[in-house]
């Protein structure tokens, strides 16, 4: 490997890696908080005006699916899980994402674009360069796809695929109906609500400039506190602008209200000692009702205890008497901004305990505290701050997630590597075998192989073989000729061609002797018309009509029975070249429809090796891979029958062959000539091809 080509790899993967880890850490954060992901998509509706015509479910089933299609993504880029599809699906989504950031930009229609959740704040212009970057490092893989060095073998990318998808729309399913698993916000457990509201000493402050605005005898003039006029000049209107950022504490915009009065409850709730309950809904008109009773239980037991119990919400005296009504609800309503309310807990309603001002725990209403409330508050789990602490969960998604996905990777490596272990003990023994294969074998058979497949009719079909069979007239090919025609040629053909200068074949048969098969045709039929041949095994068969290797066994053998020469195909997709498995499916499909002749059933057997990935493509197998896969062939065939057997096969190439690069192919020493398929249609290119052999 040069240089420059394992700085392309290692650049590649580089790129792979930093957008991979981008796209996982953004789709987790945003799927332990789809309530948070729609906040924020109610933003961005609100900005393009469709607020109140997007309904919330779908702004919500968009948040879910936004989620798993980023931490997807960004797992199928780590273990290289179908490179091509997923590089590119990755660009169009960065290219849509660094659109948006732009507009972000330009029209600053939200402070946050919420690439992170919670987890991350970014500004509009931070956002915007991460996804230039980003879409570099995308389009730097997706035009090297095949760079990336997989984590996990191909056939078992399906467990990586269906396990990614269940574990983080479960994890999205659980945070909605629990609570996120992590809590970025300002109010996570263990804050202190009045003193995050503290600024420190001696920290800078945001100043602010107040302009007003004032009239005095139909003259309009701007003035700032310093020079603020007297009183003969008319007040009219104020702007206050900030002049300069200072330290914003993180919770700055949390006031308790009684709407009744205006009084300020803030500090009187959480400057209280011992516990509170506040019950948190953002809009009671919204929430749900289904779990009121437990509610009402637990009002009842802080009634019991002496321990405060209110209700934070934004919603208006109507929508207060509503669930008043609907719940039976008597503890008292407090007024809070609905903003405040949606950050503190993702859930409406739900449920904070407050120990001297400190958030100790938080409860979704669907999981509220039931079994705890039999005993005293202080002598029960229910007033303790739980356990469950960052590393603890990190310890959960580790166990649930990375490590059965590593243990599945390493898994699948010992078992890659113990396969290439095989491959090289097989290696070895092909060497046995190299020696024959040095120097052109004169004994096997030179053949050049026409196969129509389903073109001309039969008038059509006639004249091309009688032009095929003048054009041999003169001078005897050095190399057996035959052309393979479809069913309806067979019989007429038979009639023109000179029988000993050009063969005559049939395209397939039936797996069947005779019978009630209709539209079938036997090997019998076959043999009655003329022809000496029959091709069997090609790719297009197996791929559009289903034919297995024990269909193509029994056909093998209906072929034989009848006096048939079979030329038997095998090849590879291009996806299973990609990932090294050719030698294995193409040992596969012989072993599984002709290795089980006998030696003397073998030599009616002529084998051609189409990859499938050059068939029809004008795509070519280079001469060296074509001649490493027939020696491959040939060593396969000597260890099943023999190398005196082997070195007697004629192995044939196909996949766009053409006069131009036939003699490259043919002048291999183990290429014994070409099956051909658009080039046989036409006398010229074909002659070119058997004239291959002169050269």
């Amino acid at each position: 490997m040069s240089a420059d080509h394992r700085m392309q790899k290692v650049t590649v993967n580089l790129c792979r890696i930093i957008v991979a880890l981008t796209f996982i850490f953004s789709g987790f954060v945003k799927a332990i908080d789809p309530i948070g992901t729609l906040y924020k998509l109610q933003d961005y509706s609100e900005a393009v005006h469709l607020q109140g015509i997007v309904p919330d479910w779908l702004l919500l089933t968009m948040a879910v699916l936004l989620a798993a299609v980023e931490f997807c993504m960004g797992i199928f880029l780590l273990f290289a899980i179908q490179r091509r599809l997923c590089s590119r699906l990755i660009v169009a989504f960065m290219t849509v994402m660094t659109l948006v950031s732009l507009w972000l930009v330009i029209a600053d229609p939200v402070k946050d674009c919420g690439c992170f959740g919670d987890a991350l704040r970014l500004t509009n212009t931070e956002t915007f360069v991460k996804n230039i970057v980003l879409l570099g490092c995308s389009i730097i893989v997706a035009r090297k796809p095949l760079a990336m060095f997989r984590f996990i073998s191909e056939s078992n990318q399906w467990i990586v695929i269906n396990y990614t998808a269940l574990f983080i729309l479960v994890s999205s399913g659980l945070s909605l109906y629990y609570l996120p698993l992590f809590d970025f916000r300002p109010y996570h457990i263990g804050v202190n609500i009045l003193q995050g509201m503290q600024i420190p000493k001696g920290v800078p402050r945001p100043q602010f400039e107040t302009t007003f605005i004032m009239e005095k005898d139909g003259q309009r003039k701007e003035f700032t506190l310093n020079d603020y006029p007297d009183s003969t000049w008319k007040f009219v209107d104020s702007k206050t602008v900030q002049v300069s950022e200072g330290y914003v504490p993180p919770i700055h915009d949390f006031t308790i209200e009684d709407n009744k009065t205006g009084e300020d409850l803030t500090k009187k709730i959480l400057g209280r000692k011992g516990y509170t309950f506040l019950l948190i809904a953002p809009y009671l008109e919204q929430a749900d009702d289904s779990n009121f009773g437990d509610i009402d239980q637990l009002y009842e037991y802080a009634g019991q205890h002496d321990i405060p119990f209110y209700c934070l919400t934004a919603s208006t005296a109507k929508g207060i008497k509503r669930w008043s009504d609907i719940t039976g609800a008597e503890y008292p309503f407090y007024m809070t901004d609905a903003t405040t309310l949606k950050t503190i807990v993702r859930s409406n309603p739900g449920l904070l305990l407050l120990k001297d001002g400190t958030i100790i725990n938080k409860w979704s209403h669907n999981d509220l505290p039931g079994a705890e409330l039999s005993r005293p508050i202080t002598q029960s789990a229910l007033g303790k701050m739980p356990k469950n602490s960052v590393p603890g969960k990190i310890l959960k998604i580790v166990l649930w997630f990375i490590l059965p996905l590593f243990l599945l990777t390493l898994a699948d490596r010992l078992w890659a590597w113990s396969k290439w272990v095989r491959l090289k003990e097989k290696k070895n023994k092909t060497k046995l075998y190299q020696l024959f294969n040095q120097k052109e074998n004169k004994m096997r058979k030179k053949i050049v192989a026409g196969n129509w497949k389903m073109n001309l009719n039969l008038q059509e079909g006639v004249a091309l073989a009688k032009e095929i069979n003048e054009a041999l007239a003169a001078e005897k090919p050095n190399c057996d000729v035959v052309i393979c025609t479809p069913f309806i040629h067979l019989a007429s053909v038979a009639q023109v061609l000179d029988a000993n200068k050009v063969g005559l074949g049939a395209e397939n048969c039936a797996d069947k002797e005779k019978g009630a098969y209709t539209g079938e045709v036997s090997a019998e039929m076959v043999k009655s018309t003329g022809a000496q041949y029959v091709i069997l095994g090609h790719s297009e068969r197996r791929q559009y009509y289903g034919e297995t290797v024990e269909i193509l066994k029994e056909k093998v053998q209906q072929a034989l029975k009848h006096g048939l020469k079979i030329i038997f195909c095998c090849g590879e997709t291009l996806e299973e070249r990609e990932s090294n498995r050719q030698n294995a499916v193409v040992k596969a499909e012989l072993d599984g429809s002709v290795f089980n002749l006998t030696a003397e059933e073998w030599k009616n057997i002529i084998l051609a090796y189409e990859p499938i990935w050059a068939i029809g493509t004008g795509k070519t197998a280079t001469s060296d891979q074509a001649e490493e896969m027939l020696c491959y062939i040939r060593s396969i065939v000597a260890e099943k029958y023999g190398k005196e057997v082997a070195e007697e096969t004629s192995i044939l190439y196909g996949g766009s062959c053409k006069a131009s690069n036939a003699p490259e192919l043919f002048s291999k020493p183990n290429i014994d000539g070409g099956l051909i398929g658009g080039a046989s249609l036409k006398t010229a290119d074909f002659k070119g091809i058997i004239d291959a052999w002169k050269k």
